[in-house]
């Protein structure tokens, strides 16, 4: 689902105990039928060698698991080294498709042509945020990003919205209703049917490097197949530049009244913890190209609001299935991988419950990393989304554990903190140790506070009562948010989505 290739290989039992429902035995392959782009079972010792081979071009062409099951006695057997050849073919890069010029044109003319333009930016661009900010800069188009392409864009640009739906920002949520041209870099949104993104789009581009994916989300004004770096490139080069815009205006003070929010929350210094300050330390201490491995849930969705992050720095996690447990594994690869640069693994309570005997792992090979748990005692993010749906709550709770404790169990470094007063201290100490070669826990115990759902905002009068709007900043801390409404008719503009 999230287009990695990657070759899993599956041991099984014998060849002489398949098919006589042996002890252990389980037939595997159907069970990946569904999400596998390759998936086979080695039927002898000598075919090995290519059904890899075959394995690893699949994987690599088609972006996606390649599965080969290999029974156990395989192992042992000795095979010529040439009873096949490999074809390497999945090591070398490729050359992007040519882009198709006629199409650059039709997007330049649209964009030219566009009054409320806005850049969606996916992971096709994770490598070109440069490009695509300066076009965004040159166009007075503010980008909206994927939940996982925060690090293409310095997370302080003007003109960044941040990403749409429940793990967003505010800006994004509102911006991607009000603009009446889309150029769609490299991106694939799935909740663009279901929340109705783009219901008052009139224009809509789109750069694809796969032409399946092209028309996916929403019929095509330009539909450009190629590289989404390079098009941005390409059509930065032909289309029009534009002076400071009432569009680009008001969106610029929409984001700014956006981050101030949020570092009002990240930098309280007295009272309960809750999770912005623990993000605020990690900010201050966390080396500028650090690597973030993010578990799946609350930790997903106020990492991209509160690390941060730059081009330097590499963000990860499991991004379209969601899959909860993903931090810890993660970080273990990202300093296998990456062993002189800082990792941290930020996870929930809930999530490292699900994988912490891993901490060893860590320990054993070597492999430092900083773990940073919040501790809150429940499944937050799904537990909030019940508060939206309805009150029938199970199994979302569950009683707080000493990850400390269990973390100096395993060799690693433990730390609990629960005042705001203690975490910047914390996390100096826990960065110190890590680069002497330690693997840290942090148990940082958080309040029951759910960060602001930017998908259900309750902050304009035209859509919301007197009551609701002060019950709702009241809540979330929001006093000073202002619906983007109020700025695009203090520019000039009317509302496209609120009448």
């Amino acid at each position: 689902m999230d287009n990695t290739p990657f070759l899993a290989i599956l041991g099984s039992r014998p060849v002489n105990e398949l098919n006589m429902d042996a002890f252990q035995e389980l037939n595997q392959n159907p069970m990946y039928n569904g999400i596998a782009v390759y998936n086979k079972r080695v039927a002898y010792a000598e075919q090995l060698p290519k059904v890899i081979d075959e394995a690893c071009r699949a994987a690599v062409s088609k972006k996606g698991p390649a599965v080969v099951e290999i029974p156990v006695n395989f192992g042992f057997q000795e095979i010529d080294e040439n009873s096949y050849y490999g074809s390497g073919s999945y090591e070398r890069s490729f050359i992007a498709p040519a882009l198709n010029e006629v199409e650059i044109d039709k997007a330049v003319e649209i964009l030219n042509n566009a009054e409320r333009p806005v850049i969606y930016a996916g992971y096709g661009g994770v490598k070109a945020g440069e490009v695509i900010t300066e076009l965004s800069r040159k166009i007075k188009a503010p980008i909206i990003t994927t939940g996982k392409n925060f690090e293409a864009f310095e997370w302080n640009y003007e003109g960044l919205t941040g990403s749409a739906y429940r793990v967003g920002w505010k800006p994004a949520n509102e911006v991607v209703f009000e603009a009446d041209t889309v150029l769609f870099l490299g991106s694939n949104f799935p909740f663009a049917e279901v929340y109705e993104a783009f219901k008052n789009t009139e224009k809509f581009i789109q750069v694809d490097i796969d032409p399946y994916k092209l028309g996916k989300r929403h019929a095509l004004d330009a539909s450009i197949l190629g590289d989404a770096g390079q098009a941005a490139k390409a059509i930065l080069d032909k289309v029009n530049p534009v002076e400071s815009t009432p569009w680009w205006r008001a969106n610029v003070k929409n984001n700014q009244n956006w981050r101030d929010y949020m570092n009002k929350l990240e930098g309280k210094t007295e009272g309960e913890l809750q999770l912005y300050q623990v993000y605020n330390a990690i900010n201050k201490h966390a080396d500028q190209d650090a690597i973030y491995s993010i578990d799946v849930g609350d930790t997903t969705q106020t990492s991209t609001r509160h690390l941060h992050m730059t081009p330097e720095n590499m963000w990860r996690t499991s991004p379209l299935f969601a899959t909860m447990g993903i931090a810890l594994p993660g970080g273990i690869a990202a300093k296998k991988d990456n062993p002189d640069r800082q990792v941290w693994n930020i996870m929930g309570d809930g999530a490292f419950n699900m994988c912490y005997p891993d901490v060893i792992t860590n320990v054993q090979y070597d492999l430092p990393v900083i773990n940073v748990v919040f501790s809150n005692g429940k499944y937050a993010f799904i537990k909030d989304k019940y508060e939206d749906t309805n009150k029938h709550l199970f199994g979302c709770d569950f009683p707080n554990a000493d990850y400390a404790k269990i973390a100096e169990a395993q060799g690693a470094v433990g730390f609990t903190v629960n005042r705001i007063e203690d975490i910047d201290a914390v996390v100096a100490e826990a960065v110190k140790l890590n680069k002497e070669g330690k693997t840290v826990v942090i148990d940082a115990h958080i309040t029951q506070h759910r960060p602001l759902p930017v998908e259900v905002l309750e902050l304009d009068p035209k859509l919301h009562s007197e009551e609701a709007i002060k019950a709702f900043k009241e809540k979330y801390e929001a006093e000073e948010l202002v619906p983007f409404r109020f700025f695009l008719e203090e520019e000039g503009l009317q509302s496209r989505a609120i009448k």
